[in-house]
């Protein structure tokens, strides 16, 4: 019991004479760039029941879905909104073209897919955005999806009407 601290100043001294592991403190990940031999990068978005393959190159800000321009495919405002906030987020409107083609869902799950696959697009392509996308939650594959009809309802949670006579 000779080498018990009973006190913040021993906890101190005891402090000096140790070092900081060095393997701990040198472990800080370096991300490489990942770009194909066109200089594309290729991701995957998901949302809902929507599957998008998604390529991002330097550019004049150009989106191209399903081979129609943005505006003409996603013809709300609201859904060309969703599409642009990676790009306002890491601060690199207009600098980088789009081409995408995205299946499955409704309007709104195929924006919600290509908004997840530009942005992995875009923390590949250029890693230090990777802070501020993640910081957003434009990294994270929005898991909600609809839930399944049980057997003995008339949807997945309404009943039936109940008929007491």
């Amino acid at each position: 019991m000779a080498d018990q601290v009973n006190s913040l100043e021993e906890l101190g001294q005891v402090a000096e004479g140790v070092e900081a592991p060095q393997a701990a403190v040198e472990t800080a990940i370096v991300r490489e760039p990942v770009r194909d031999e066109l200089g594309r990068s290729y991701a995957t978005g998901k949302r809902k029941d929507a599957v998008a393959r998604v390529w991002i190159k330097p550019g004049s800000g150009k989106v191209v879905v399903n081979g129609k321009d943005m505006n003409k495919y996603f013809a709300r405002p609201v859904l060309q909104m969703i599409l642009r906030q990676p790009f306002q987020v890491a601060g690199v409107v207009d600098q980088f073209d789009v081409m995408a083609t995205v299946a499955g869902g409704g309007l709104s799950g195929q924006a919600g897919a290509v908004k997840h696959g530009v942005s992995k697009a875009l923390q590949l392509y250029d890693p230090t955005l990777r802070a501020a996308l993640k910081a957003a939650g434009f990294l994270t594959r929005d898991s909600r999806v609809v839930e399944r009809k049980k057997y003995g309802k008339a949807k997945a949670r309404k009943s039936f009407q109940f008929s007491k006579r």
